[in-house]
């Protein structure tokens, strides 16, 4: 670890998780959750455009496989930038990194609106992953060191599954923007992309009056500023509720440190928490490769094999679903509990999605649709609910750090993959006109997904209304509690 730079006892962390719900939270949501508006936007744009990409005049003469590989890019450049900017989030803070994350994410999703030939195309996504990896780590860092304990589960899983609302607008915005009718087919996919920067910096404006984690300044000695926001937060929250402030008497005594180095970081997710970082592997490699493989090349599925000329409206209904699973689930998480739910979710989404593999030869795009909507309605909620146990049964020196790794790892392994499986079963069973050859990759989701859910069963976490320093204490606390696994 780094020098210790003084020891203090704060009663930071109980005033936070004490506070009523108020304007000032949304404020919060808003700013910092928005974001996976635009990662499902970013998603669907490239899933819902994938005919207009592949016309060598109009689009960049892409093929299936190329669009999978675009796929597999954008994931890989999450990877990354969820890794590299993780490491600076928990060094140099939360607000910092949130602010340049959003820059990336906007810089780069002009540059693929410009994009002039695939290798433009591919490093253009690559950086707009970066971006978009950066600020999970970023993000959810900062959501749950600042919701109050008892609204952390509902408003994590809620503000995770906005991606959809993304996805939806995006599957919307295609329709008008491919109708040769209305909109050049040389543009409208650039128009698309660059729609998205524009939300982008509606975002940054509204993020630049968030303010930095208390939590994280007062474990690297800045103390004094932490209370002057504390006391912001209050004041601002007393006055929009009308409520009085409970007085609280907990309080933990923190050993501070400027940086917590990397060693110490590593050894405390695999040594000193085996069980957890076993859990939150599971959960990110089964909602990985199930989102990313039938998500990314759903679009093509419709288009190759079921008749589909326009696919936005078929991907609007599937995200409305996802996003009203993750709406209406969440709550779910706060009061029923973590493992019940999570395990649930995930055990029930697989198995309903190996049953729609078993019959993937007698269905229709509406069929097809359908069963998705279902599936994905319970899958929705609980793979929002992996980043949220990423994020709070880890230290908090660690978390941003521990978001990032889960992340890159999970989504390596089924997110950088699964496109390009997916992409090549596409191509295969297109040569052949069969489309049960796709099948093969609905079962392995499902398989991975009840492996999640069954490892939750035995391994999870009960965290729900618990403050993060009673799931896992941080590094530099004071004497700390035996850690448990």
């Amino acid at each position: 670890m780094g020098a210790e730079t003084g020891r203090i006892t704060t009663d930071i962390p109980a005033r936070l998780d004490r506070l009523p719900w108020a304007r000032w939270h949304w404020m919060v949501v808003i700013g910092l959750g928005t974001v996976w508006i635009l990662d499902g936007l970013e998603v669907t744009i490239v899933g819902s455009m994938s005919a207009a990409l592949k016309p060598s005049g109009t689009g960049l003469g892409l093929s299936s496989f190329d669009i999978g590989l675009a796929g597999a890019v954008y994931v890989a450049g999450a990877c990354i930038g969820a890794l590299f900017f993780g490491q600076l989030t928990d060094r140099f803070g939360r607000k910092k990194l949130f602010l340049i994350t959003l820059g990336v994410y906007i810089a780069a999703t002009v540059l693929t609106a410009f994009s002039m030939t695939p290798l433009w195309y591919f490093a253009a996504r690559f950086l707009t992953g970066m971006g978009i990896g950066g600020e999970y780590a970023a993000i959810n860092s900062a959501i749950d060191e600042l919701i109050p304990a008892k609204f952390r589960g509902r408003v994590d899983i809620a503000i995770n599954g906005s991606f959809w609302v993304g996805a939806a607008a995006g599957s919307l915005l295609t329709i008008p923007l491919l109708d040769p009718t209305i909109v050049d087919p040389a543009w409208g996919w650039r128009l698309a992309f660059g729609l998205g920067a524009v939300l982008a910096v509606g975002i940054l404006i509204v993020r630049r009056h968030v303010p930095e984690s208390p939590r994280w300044l007062f474990i690297h000695g800045r103390e004094d500023e932490g209370e002057r926001i504390v006391e912001s937060i209050e004041k601002t929250v007393a006055d929009e509720s009308g409520a009085a402030l409970d007085r609280v008497d907990d309080t933990i005594t923190i050993r501070q440190r400027k940086t917590i180095g990397i060693v110490e970081i590593a050894k405390t997710v695999f040594t000193l928490y085996p069980k957890r970082t076993l859990t939150c592997f599971s959960l990110f490699v089964g909602q990985a490769f199930l989102y990313n493989a039938f998500f990314f090349t759903y679009g093509d599925t419709l288009t190759t094999f079921l008749d589909v000329k326009q696919t936005g409206w078929y991907l609007a209904v599937f995200a409305a679903s996802n996003f009203a699973g993750a709406l209406l689930l969440s709550k779910l998480f706060d009061t029923v509990g973590r493992v019940r739910m999570i395990s649930g979710t995930y055990i029930l989404s697989g198995v309903l999605l190996a049953g729609t593999g078993i019959f993937l030869g007698s269905v229709t795009a509406v069929t097809l649709t359908l069963m998705g909507a279902i599936i994905f309605f319970f899958a929705s909620a609980g793979a929002s609910a992996a980043y949220l146990t990423a994020s709070e049964v880890f230290p908090m020196e660690t978390r941003a750090l521990c978001i990032a790794f889960f992340y890159a790892i999970g989504t390596a392994a089924g997110g950088i993959s699964g496109p390009i499986f997916f992409g090549w079963l596409i191509d295969q069973a297109s040569a052949s006109g069969d489309i049960t050859k796709i099948a093969i990759g609905y079962f392995i989701g499902a398989a991975l997904m009840i492996a999640g859910g069954l490892v939750q069963v035995f391994l999870g976490v009960k965290a729900e209304g618990k403050s993060l320093e009673s799931i896992a204490q941080p590094l530099t606390a004071d004497d700390p509690e035996p850690a448990p696994a």
